[in-house]
C-alpha cells in the first residue's frame, strides 16, 4: 500500500463561475486530502457540474484558483487536467460498442502504450491492481453496466489519473454491484488515489466517504464527517428541510385495465429477442414498477409500448384499443404521457426556450394548437402555468431548457407529460439525477396522478423508489420478466438476487 503525501491532492479556492443571467458558481472552497474519498452533495442547480467542469477543464473559472498536488494550475481542457493527473468518468458513459475494451482504452492515447502488447500489459495491471476483471479482447456491447463503469475508471487511470471525479457512479447499479463498485474505490484509495464522488444518495456517500463536503445555491455551505452524520443532517444541509421519502400510500387501483401486453416479443434485425413473451397488466389508479439491471430489455419495453419499435408477435391494448401497430404519435393523441430515460436526447430541445419545449409531443392538441397551427400564445400561457405549478426555476419562459439544472429540467418534463389529462403514464427513471427537493416534487406528482386514477409503469434504477411507489413490482432479466415481487415485504437486496439471476 502506498502511503498518501501531505500536500492536499486538490484545493479549490474562491471558486467562481458566471453565465448570462446566472451566477453558477461563488465563493467555492474544496479542499481534497489525498488517498480519500471526497464526496461533494447538493441539490441540483446548486454548481456540483459547473465546479466539475472547471477541475477538469472543461470550463474556466471567471474567480479562484486551483491547486493539485501542491502546484497552482490553470487548467485551458481536458487535455490539460488530464496531464495534471485529473480524469472524469460521466454519469452518461462514453464507449464505443462496437470496439474491445482494449481499443476503447488506448482511443486517444495511443502513444501511451502503443495499441497493441504494450497496451494489453497495462491494462491487465490496472484490472487485476482494482479488481476491475476486465479482458482486453471483449466487445464492449458484451459488457453490463457495472463493468463498462470499472472500464470507464480503468480508462482515466490508463491515462494517468491520481484525481478521479465520478458523477452519479451509482446510479445505474444494483445493491450487490454497488458493493463491488466501493471494493474497487477502497483499493483505489489504498494505492493513494483521491476520488470526487457526486452523489444524490445519501446513505451510500456516508457509507464510502472520507470527507463530505455539501454546495447550496452555487456555494460551499459546510462539511461534515460522514463518521458522525446522518442522512437527515446532509439533506438539510443541501435543501434545507427534511429528507423525502417515497412512501406507499393506500390501495387506489381500480378494476378497469388501461394498459395490457400479451405475449409481446420484439426481434432485433439478427433475429434475437430482445423482449420475450412478456405480459402485462395496469390498471387505473395503479403504480407498475419494472426492475432490472440496466440493458436488460426495459429500455425496449418502453420504446414498444410507445410505437418507437413495433413488436414482432403479441398484441398491445390501449383499454380496449388495439395499438399493437400504432406509431408515437397515435399513442400520444390517445394520451399517454411520457418521460424518457434520457432527458437531453428524447426529452428536450437544448437551445429552444421552455415555451417551445411545453410542446414537444403535444403539438396537435390543444393549448399548444389551434387547428393546424401551433398555438404560440396558448403554449406560452401553459408553460407559465407548468413553471409555477411544477417549481421549475427558471429566468422566465424564454430561458433555453440547456440553461436549466437537470432537476428543474425534469420538472418541466414531469410537467409537461402530466398536462392535457394523460389516461396511461410512462415514466423512464424519472427522478435520475435530481436532489432530494425535485426527487420529492415529482414523486408527489406522480402519487397525486395515482390517486386521480391515472394508470403508471414505473421503469427505475433506484430500487427505493420503485418499493415505494409502485403497488406491483416486475423484475425483467434478458427480456423476460423472471419475478413479481409485493413491494410491501420485498427488500432491495432481494430485487437485486432476481435482477441479476440469483432467484428463480
Amino acid at each position: 500500500m502506498s502511503v498518501p503525501s501531505e500536500v492536499d491532492a486538490v484545493q479549490l479556492r474562491g471558486i467562481g463561475k458566471r453565465f448570462p443571467g446566472v451566477v453558477a458558481n461563488h465563493d467555492v472552497d474544496v479542499t481534497i486530502r489525498p488517498g480519500t474519498v471526497h464526496a461533494l452533495i447538493g441539490e441540483n442547480g446548486a454548481g456540483k457540474s459547473t465546479l466539475m467542469k472547471i477541475l477538469y477543464g472543461v470550463q474556466r473559472p471567471d474567480d479562484g484558483t486551483i491547486t493539485i498536488e501542491g502546484k497552482q494550475v490553470v487548467l485551458k481542457s481536458p487535455t490539460e487536467a488530464i496531464e495534471a493527473g485529473v480524469g472524469m468518468v460521466f454519469q452518461h458513459f462514453m464507449l464505443a460498442d462496437n470496439l474491445t475494451v482494449l481499443e476503447n482504452m488506448v482511443l486517444g492515447a495511443e502513444k501511451l502504450h502503443g495499441i497493441g502488447d504494450g497496451a494489453r500489459t497495462e491494462i491487465r495491471r490496472i484490472s487485476e491492481r482494482f479488481g476491475f476483471d476486465l479482458d482486453p479482447d471483449v466487445l464492449v456491447e458484451k459488457l453490463g453496466v457495472a463493468a463498462r463503469q470499472r472500464l470507464e475508471i480503468a480508462k482515466v487511470l490508463y491515462r494517468g489519473a491520481r484525481i478521479i471525479i465520478l458523477d452519479e457512479p451509482t446510479a445505474v447499479l444494483v445493491p450487490q454491484e454497488v458493493d463491488a463498485l466501493f471494493e474497487n474505490l477502497r483499493e483505489l484509495k489504498a494505492a493513494g488515489n483521491s476520488v470526487l464522488f457526486i452523489s444524490h444518495k445519501l446513505d451510500e456517500v456516508l457509507a464510502i466517504a472520507d470527507d463530505i463536503t455539501v454546495m447550496r445555491r452555487g456555494t460551499t455551505v459546510g462539511t461534515a464527517d460522514p463518521a458522525t452524520a446522518t442522512k437527515h443532517e446532509l439533506a438539510e444541509l443541501m435543501v434545507g428541510s427534511e429528507l423525502p421519502s417515497p412512501e406507499t400510500e393506500e390501495s387506489t387501483v381500480t378494476d378497469t385495465v388501461q394498459l395490457s401486453l400479451s405475449d409481446v416479443t420484439l426481434t432485433d434485425e439478427f433475429g434475437r429477442n430482445l423482449l420475450t413473451d412478456l405480459s402485462l397488466t395496469i390498471r387505473r389508479g395503479e403504480v407498475l414498477g419494472i426492475a432490472g439491471v440496466e440493458g436488460n430489455g426495459q429500455a425496449e419495453l418502453v420504446e414498444t409500448i410507445m410505437g418507437m419499435r413495433i413488436p414482432t408477435s403479441g398484441r398491445i391494448m390501449l383499454g380496449d384499443q388495439d395499438v399493437t401497430h400504432w406509431h408515437t404519435r397515435q399513442l400520444r393523441e390517445a394520451g399517454i404521457g411520457y418521460i424518457p430515460e434520457d432527458r437531453h436526447r428524447h426529452g428536450l430541445l437544448l437551445d429552444a426556450p421552455l415555451w417551445e419545449n411545453r410542446i414537444l409531443g403535444h403539438q396537435t392538441r390543444p393549448p399548444s394548437s389551434k387547428g393546424m397551427w401551433i398555438n404560440r400564445k396558448g403554449a406560452r400561457k401553459d408553460t407559465e402555468r407548468i413553471v409555477a405549478d411544477y417549481d421549475v426555476r427558471a429566468p422566465g419562459i424564454d430561458t433555453p431548457s440547456r440553461a436549466l439544472s437537470g432537476g428543474n429540467q425534469q420538472k418541466l418534463i414531469v410537467g409537461r407529460e402530466m398536462s392535457g389529462d394523460p389516461v396511461l403514464l410512462i415514466a423512464s427513471h424519472p427522478t435520475r439525477g435530481v436532489d432530494v427537493g425535485a426527487q420529492a416534487a415529482i414523486w408527489d406528482h406522480i402519487k397525486r396522478a395515482r390517486r386521480n386514477g391515472l394508470a403508471v409503469l414505473l421503469v427505475s434504477a433506484d430500487l427505493d423508489e420503485l418499493i415505494g411507489l409502485s403497488d406491483t413490482i416486475q423484475v425483467i432479466l434478458r427480456g423476460r420478466f423472471v419475478g413479481t415481487f409485493d413491494p410491501s415485504s420485498v427488500t432491495p437486496q432481494d430485487l437485486g438476487t432476481a435482477m441479476t439471476g440469483g432467484a428463480a
